[in-house]
């Protein structure tokens, strides 16, 4: 069983390769901040036949010895990853002291010495916790790790006075191990960290030593080492998607910050727009012309005046006839209607219309006609805004006209806003045709 678990190693190595490979593609195709998550490290430090994590030790003299080893570590969040980990070194102990609870040395072993060749381990490691949740890369974080895999070894014992011996010839033992750790990270660079750590690795079997008890042995790691970032951009093993959050929801109120500033220039520009309409309709004295062309402002009520505001010398007379409307006089107002524009929002006519209502004005002098001017717009807007709109507009065109000696008494302004559109309000073409103002000579 353990032959079968060591041949598999080597497909758990290629699986953690092809699926981290996989992730990679899909991060890079998917994420434009690429995060790498792949990392080797290589470590050195003490390799003791002993744990104090419960057991009675073979020896009384446990020594410390050189180890050394290295990883690779595949990142799948910041705060999971697989870690693929190797360790060599010796181990070694003996009886040249006396056991601390007083019993006498029974063992027949009095010392030993073994060659670990290789230790290969999976190793499953969580992130306990960043040290700054606001930081999206913290500089110190802790972990645990756990897993399997199989430990090779030769062993040689003195028994006695006499030398170390093989155990068990030349033959390499190998035996199952389940390694239990934990570790500290700091970040030195953007790439290196610094990795302090010790591992507890549990040995299935007795013959680590040497000497046969009928309990497990155990052996132990405390290691130093860095770890070296591959690929391009950062550590996906230091990102903090939480301090991401909290930095993508500052931003959301800051563009909510941002909107709220324009809607409040919007209902600015909106009321400016108001009052220069109430100043363009304002009709103080009632006489039916706007105090911005009235020039005989506070006439009596019911005084009849001309078009710009002054009293009637004389009453204009009534006649009485039959009127008739040419295809030529059509044709004028037509062509006044085509050219009619005003400012954006506003009321106030273009100085390109005025040679096409001179034309009108000059036809209702001549012939005496009377004008009905109807006012609309589109439904952009409030019904209200769109209503006092319509109406201004009307009444910048008698104005107009009656400026240019047209009877202000033959001229009826009135607006409708959006309530008679001619073309539909869903496309920028009806909505052009829907703003207008209609001449009907009568």
């Amino acid at each position: 069983m353990k032959q079968n678990l060591f041949k598999t190693l080597p497909v758990a190595f290629a699986a953690l390769l092809i699926g981290g490979s996989v992730q990679a593609q899909d991060q890079a195709g998917t994420n434009s901040n690429q995060l790498t998550s792949w990392s080797i490290g290589v470590n050195a430090g003490v390799l003791t036949p002993t744990s104090p994590l419960g057991g009675k030790n073979d020896f009384s003299n446990n020594k410390s010895s050189l180890g050394y080893g290295l990883y690779i570590k595949k990142q799948f969040t910041p705060y999971f990853s697989l870690r693929l980990d190797g360790v060599r070194g010796k181990l070694k102990g003996d009886n040249t002291e006396k056991w601390k609870s007083g019993l006498p040395n029974v063992s027949p072993v009095s010392a030993f010495e073994t060659d670990l060749s290789y230790s290969g381990s999976l190793n499953a490691v969580v992130n306990l916790f960043n040290i700054d949740m606001f930081n999206k890369n913290s500089a110190l974080q802790l972990y645990a790790s756990g897993g399997a895999g199989l430990a090779g070894y030769k062993v040689k014992t003195a028994v006695g006075g006499a030398g170390l011996k093989d155990y068990a010839g030349d033959k390499t033992i190998s035996e199952l191990i389940i390694p239990v750790g934990l570790g500290a990270k700091v970040k030195l660079s953007e790439k290196i960290n610094l990795d302090l750590g010790w591992t507890v690795n549990f040995v299935d079997g007795d013959n680590l030593d040497g000497f046969y008890r009928g309990q497990n042995d155990k052996y132990s790691y405390a290691y130093g080492g860095l770890e070296f970032a591959l690929g391009k951009g950062k550590q996906l093993a230091w990102h903090n998607p939480v301090a991401l959050t909290y930095d993508e929801a500052l931003q959301a109120k800051q563009t909510a910050n941002a909107l709220k500033g324009d809607l409040d220039a919007q209902k600015a520009e909106n009321a400016r727009l108001r009052s220069e309409m109430n100043d363009l309709l304002k009709d103080t004295d009632g006489d039916g012309v706007a105090d911005k062309l009235d020039k005989c402002p506070g006439t009596p009520s019911g005084t009849v005046v001309d078009g710009s505001g002054c009293p009637l010398k004389t009453p204009a007379p009534v006649v009485q006839e039959k009127v008739i409307i040419t295809e030529a006089d059509r044709k004028v107002v037509d062509e006044a209607i085509r050219n009619l524009e005003f400012d954006l929002g506003k009321a106030t006519i273009r100085s390109k219309s005025y040679a096409t209502l001179n034309r009108v004005a000059a036809l209702l002098v001549e012939k005496n006609f009377s004008l009905k001017l109807a006012g609309h717009t589109d439904n952009t807007g409030s019904m209200a805004l769109n209503l006092r709109l319509s109406k201004a507009r009307a009444e910048s065109v008698k104005a107009y006209l009656v400026s240019q000696g047209a009877n202000a008494s033959r001229i009826e302004a009135t607006g409708y806003g959006p309530n008679q559109p001619i073309a539909t309000n869903k496309t920028a073409a009806g909505r052009q045709k829907n703003r207008r103002v209609e001449f009907t000579l009568y």
